[in-house]
């Protein structure tokens, strides 16, 4: 599966079938994970079996069940460590889609278990991604319009529409799209709304719009 075909059949899924993730995608994952947290200079965990960190109030208020399974984002506490988790988490969620897993980002809706994942000095959990075999795939989220989050026109370049198509395919907190994407000559401008988790979320966004740019023609803006 391509990433973009990953982009447009994933959807966020909070209820999972009680079957165990096949060791030989968990070892994929875990191979993607560690390229990640090379690339990132992360801590990225992949935490399997652990059914208490969703078996809470909070994780049943928000719909969740069956989770068991679920990647932990964690890094140094930094200006940039919500971005990088957002970006280096969506690339993972996509891995796994493309391995027939379902998943879903989850910000508060869980409990913290301790001895299931560590934390070295300075670092910090940002957010988890529950993962497994969902139960349904999910609904597709409603997207606002191209123009409400770039400066896309008639005559912008392929690769720039392309690029907002498959940032308006990224979860978002509370589906609420707050980013705007915006193209000067080659170099292109990501900026995060208020709110919780939208430094996170523009983490996701510029995964995506990279992937739908595929292309050489543009840089981010410093």
């Amino acid at each position: 599966m391509d990433m973009i075909t990953a982009m447009k059949e994933r959807h966020s899924v909070r209820s999972y079938k009680n079957e165990p993730i096949a060791d030989e995608l968990l070892a994929v994952l875990q191979d993607e994970i560690d390229d990640c947290n090379k690339e990132g200079n992360l801590h990225i965990q992949l935490i399997t079996n652990e059914p208490k960190a969703f078996d809470s109030f909070m994780a049943h208020y928000g719909k969740f069940s069956g989770v068991t399974n679920y990647i932990a984002l964690i890094g140094k506490k930094s200006p940039d460590l919500e971005e990088k988790c957002g970006y280096y988490g969506e690339r993972l969620v996509l891995k796994a889609q493309s391995l027939g897993l379902n998943s879903c980002w989850v910000a508060m809706t869980y409990k913290k278990i301790p001895g299931t994942f560590t934390l070295d000095a300075g670092e910090k959990l940002t957010v988890v991604i529950a993962i497994g075999y969902g139960k349904t795939t999910g609904v597709a989220h409603k997207s606002k319009a191209i123009s409400a989050v770039s400066n896309v026109t008639a005559n912008s370049p392929e690769w720039f529409k392309n690029g907002v198509e498959a940032a308006l395919l990224a979860p978002t907190a509370m589906n609420q799209q707050k980013f705007t994407l915006t193209l000067n000559q080659n170099e292109v401008t990501a900026k995060a709304g208020m709110g919780f988790y939208a430094k996170t979320d523009l983490g996701i966004v510029k995964y995506h719009f990279e992937i739908g740019a595929n292309s050489s023609e543009w840089h981010w803006s410093k």
